[in-house]
């Protein structure tokens, strides 16, 4: 029950070091930011497929969608406001969301265990590849990490204090979570499970908390809501199309994947964990050697001084040696920690993934390995079950592998997607031509049409987004000549000032049929052939037509 719950707060200095430690942090996540997208900006010539999309529907302010909810947009159409839309972008955007994430998984931590083993955990989070390498790729699973750390902690907050204001929060945030993207359910059905697993759900005031929580994520959520009900809940429709499998031979062909990607993608926060518990235990065998040869022994070096103090062991006669206190079985940091804050780590933590596969293995549905991204944000904690000794030390090892990891992966992510990609002549949407495409086709629009600005590119997502971001700030992308995909445009208008209908087989394949109809009532026409990358790529075919403006065409200030 929560009365049992024993917090960390009350202890003495605690608060002092939370606070020492929170610029440091602060500065570590910019860095992080910084680092990933400097590197990417750099070596990508193209942002992601999904960060192109996302900068392609930042066109403008929407309530929703034909594949997704619109808050991820909505932060994009705030940055492209200010900064135009530079490739760049994207990576920072989706970096940002990242660090956001990392600072709520920190301040969780700081709730029921220190704050320097809070960062050791935090840190070696970050370095699973949802933080870090597909921490810049801005999509809707990256996005959402922000809010779902958000949640939790919130979680935590207004179970322990039952305050008005965490639980109104809490609703409030994961109603962005839900606009962000609809998988969110998952994680609110996890909650669930731990409150009633915990007997939370037979305290009135978590039922009144509950309440607020409900009034507030209602409130936030029912614009959306109501754009959903107008457009006949278009994306629950593509999402729904999106999880089915042909079979339960793909069923369960895909739960294993599934595991094994995120295996993959957790392994560099494995590596950190192994690499950590191999330095403790090194200094715990040399403290037991010394021991063992006396009092008059030889020290270990100086270096590992104070390293081992094994928290909530009375010290035996004889069992101290040059400032180490020792204890046969060194106890854990978890150790530290109540019962129920254990639980709620084990639960919220582990629950989403295991949910899912439950949820896959019943009703049949298909598992993509990103839609995991934000299930392992509190796997960092699982070690505290296995580190012990002097927490400072810890941490400034912590830190300096998680940074060495850091910087490795994205030099070599940098190199592989950038000059490596470049020189091999492979096909890989970093190496992408899209400002030598667009230069091409603004060339081509103005031989034909002098008078007028490039202002709308009918394309597909990919094609029409690396025109369009090269062009002019107003230009907009016509997604495959379909109006309810580009709800920034008028059917009553859109073409007042003519249109610049592109494809490729090469990038895409066939071109919708609304797009070739558009492409049918084109006055000029042509093709031309630009190289994907280096003199070993192949040639991109790209096929253009124009259709010039009406005379009702008026042209924006």
């Amino acid at each position: 029950m929560i009365n049992k719950v024993v917090g960390m707060h009350g202890i003495p200095g605690r608060e002092n070091m939370r606070n020492g430690l929170k610029w440091r942090f602060f500065l570590l996540l910019l860095g992080m930011v910084v680092l990933w997208t400097v590197l990417c900006g750099v070596s990508h010539r193209a942002p992601d497929l999904d960060g192109m999309e996302e900068l392609v529907w930042a066109s403008s302010f929407e309530l929703g969608y034909y594949k997704h909810p619109p808050f991820p947009s909505w932060v994009l159409y705030a940055l492209t406001s200010v900064v135009g839309k530079p490739v760049w972008l994207t990576f920072f955007a989706g970096q940002l969301f990242s660090a956001l994430a990392l600072w709520f998984v920190w301040l969780l931590g700081c709730e029921f265990t220190t704050p320097r083993r809070a960062l050791i955990a935090t840190l070696m989070v970050s370095t699973t590849i949802y933080f870090s390498l597909r921490g810049t790729i801005y999509n809707h699973n990256t996005a959402q990490l922000w809010s779902i750390a958000a949640a939790t902690w919130l979680l935590y907050r207004a179970l322990r204090y039952q305050k008005r204001s965490s639980w109104l929060w809490l609703g409030a945030v994961c109603a962005l979570s839900t606009m962000t993207k609809y998988s969110a359910l998952i994680q609110f059905a996890v909650f669930f499970c731990f409150m009633l697993r915990q007997g939370h759900l037979r305290q009135a005031a978590t039922f009144k908390g509950i309440a607020y929580a409900l009034a507030a994520y209602i409130a936030v959520l029912s614009p959306h809501l109501y754009w959903l009900a107008k457009h006949n809940f278009a994306p629950l429709l593509y999402a729904d199309s999106s999880i089915a499998a042909s079979g339960y031979w793909e069923v369960w062909q895909d739960m294993l994947d599934f595991t094994l990607d995120q295996l993959a993608r957790l392994s560099p926060m494995v590596l950190v964990w192994l690499a950590l518990l191999y330095w403790i235990r090194r200094d715990a065998r040399q403290v037991r050697k010394t021991l063992a040869g006396g009092e008059n022994a030889a020290m270990p070096r100086q270096g590992a001084r104070n390293v081992l103090r094994f928290p909530g062991r009375a010290s035996s006669p004889g069992s101290q040696a040059g400032g180490f206190s020792f204890s046969a079985v060194p106890e854990s940091y978890a150790k530290d920690m109540s019962a129920w804050d254990r639980s709620f780590l084990l639960w919220i933590g582990l629950g989403p993934f295991v949910l899912t596969l439950l949820v896959s293995a019943l009703l049949g549905t298909r598992l993509v390995a990103s839609w995991a991204s934000t299930f392992f944000m509190l796997y960092g904690y699982f070690a505290l079950w296995w580190l012990f000794g002097n927490e400072r030390v810890n941490l400034r090892r912590t830190l300096v592998l998680v940074v060495a990891v850091h910087v490795l992966m994205a030099v070599g992510y940098a190199l592989a997607r950038g000059p490596l990609a470049y020189y091999s002549g492979r096909t890989a949407r970093s190496t992408f031509p899209g400002a030598i495409i667009s230069a091409e086709m603004q060339k081509v629009w103005h031989e034909h049409v002098p008078q007028l600005p490039l202002g709308l590119v009918a394309s597909d997502t990919w094609l029409g987004g690396n025109i369009a971001v090269h062009a002019e700030p107003h230009t907009q992308v016509f997604i495959d000549a379909n109006y309810f995909e580009s709800p920034w445009l008028s059917p009553a208008t859109a073409l007042d000032c003519g249109v610049l209908v592109v494809y490729s087989t090469t990038t895409r394949g066939e071109p919708a049929a609304d797009l070739i109809k558009l492409y049918d009532k084109a006055q000029w026409r042509g093709v031309v052939d630009i190289p994907w990358s280096s003199a070993k790529s192949p040639a991109i075919e790209v096929t253009w037509g124009i259709v010039p403006p009406e005379p009702s065409c008026k042209i924006k200030p």
